[in-house]
C-alpha cells in the first residue's frame, strides 16, 4: 500500500454535506433521510432564503471539490461560523494556493467565485437549518471518528478504508499519497469520494441509534430490501466470482447502464457491495462477502435467535 490514512472530523464537512444533498437532491432516495427530509426542511425555510440557496442547483457540482478542499486545510478551529467568516474574507490568492496544490486547474477566477457566490449562502444554511441539528450531529461524529482513529493502530489502513466506507476498496494507486476519511450523518447510508491529486476524501456514513428498538432496523430493512429482487440476486451471484466492469456487466447481463447503476445503488447502500478504485478513476465491482454474515447478525440480533 503506498498512501497513508487519516481520521478527520468536523461540523464544517457536515454543514457543506447538508447544503450539497438539500441543493442538488443528489442520492436523495438512497439516503435515509429521503425526499420527505428535503420537504420537511423546504417548509420550514422562509420563502427568500429558498429562493437564494435554490441557485446554487444550476452551479458546478465540482464546486464541492473546492470546498471541502478548504475545510481539509482549515486553520481556526472547528466553528462554523468562524470558519465562514474567515473564508469570505481570506483573499483569493490565499485560497487558490491552498487548493492548487490538490486541484491544479483551478484558476483564480473561480476561486474568487465559489468564495464569493457560496460563503453567504453556507451562513444562510447555517442559521436557519444546520445549527438546529448541530448539537446532535456533533457528539456522533465525534466518537466514531475517537474509534476510527483507535482502529487505525490495530487494522491495516486499506481494510479499516473499507471497512469504515462499507465496501471502498482503494487499490494501490500511482501518485496517491493521502487519503482523509470523516463521518458523516446526512449522507447516510452512501460514501461519497472525491479524488484530488496526490489526495482522496471519502465521507462515510455514521451509525444512528435507532429511536424504536421493536421496529426492525434501518440497516437490516436496507439488506431484505436489497435481497428482494431476483435480478440483484444473480448480480450478487455473478460478482461472487471476481471484480467485473460496468462494461463486463453490460456485456454478460445484458442490462442497460441505466438499470445497473440502480441495481448497484441499492446493493451498496445495503453494504452488500465492493467498490474497487483503480488507476485513472477506474471502477470494478464485486460481492461484499462480510454483508452475509452481517445480515444473518442483525436478523438474529431482531428477531432474538
Amino acid at each position: 500500500m503506498n498512501y497513508e490514512v487519516k481520521i478527520d472530523v468536523s461540523p464544517i464537512y457536515e454543514l457543506l454535506g447538508s447544503f450539497m444533498v438539500y441543493t442538488s437532491k443528489k442520492w436523495v432516495r438512497n439516503l435515509d433521510i429521503g425526499p420527505e427530509w428535503i420537504s420537511e426542511v423546504a417548509e420550514r425555510l422562509e420563502p427568500e432564503v429558498s429562493q437564494a440557496i435554490a441557485q446554487t442547483a444550476s452551479w458546478p457540482f465540482d464546486d464541492y471539490d473546492v470546498l471541502y478542499a478548504w475545510a481539509i486545510h482549515r486553520n481556526n478551529g472547528d466553528s462554523v461560523l468562524t470558519y465562514l467568516e474567515c473564508l469570505l474574507h481570506t483573499p483569493e490568492e490565499v485560497l487558490l494556493e491552498v487548493a492548487s496544490p490538490y486541484l491544479p486547474s483551478l484558476t483564480i477566477e473561480n476561486t474568487r467565485r465559489i468564495r464569493d457566490q457560496y460563503t453567504p449562502l453556507l451562513e444562510l444554511w447555517y442559521e436557519h437549518y444546520f445549527k438546529n441539528v448541530e448539537s446532535s450531529i456533533i457528539p456522533l461524529i465525534e466518537e466514531d471518528a475517537l474509534e476510527k482513529k483507535m482502529l487505525l493502530t490495530k487494522m491495516d489502513p486499506q481494510a479499516l478504508v473499507e471497512y469504515a466506507s462499507g465496501g471502498l476498496v482503494v487499490e494501490d494507486i500511482p501518485g496517491l499519497e493521502t487519503i482523509v476519511l470523516f463521518p458523516t450523518v446526512h449522507n447516510r447510508p452512501i460514501n461519497t469520494y472525491c479524488f484530488y491529486q496526490k489526495m482522496m476524501l471519502i465521507q462515510y456514513p455514521v451509525d444512528v441509534p435507532e429511536e424504536n428498538e421493536d421496529e426492525p432496523p434501518t440497516v437490516l430493512l436496507r439488506m431484505t430490501h436489497a435481497l428482494s429482487e431476483p435480478k440483484r440476486l444473480r448480480l450478487l451471484r455473478y460478482l461472487a466470482d471476481q471484480p467485473r466492469s460496468l462494461d463486463d456487466m453490460q456485456r454478460d447481463l445484458v442490462q442497460t447502464e441505466e438499470m445497473l447503476m440502480h441495481h448497484m445503488m441499492i446493493l451498496r447502500v445495503a453494504g452488500l457491495l465492493r467498490i474497487h478504485l483503480e488507476v485513472d478513476n477506474q471502477e470494478k465491482f464485486s460481492i461484499r462477502p462480510d454483508g452475509a454474515s452481517e445480515l444473518q447478525m442483525f436478523l438474529e440480533s431482531y428477531i432474538r435467535l
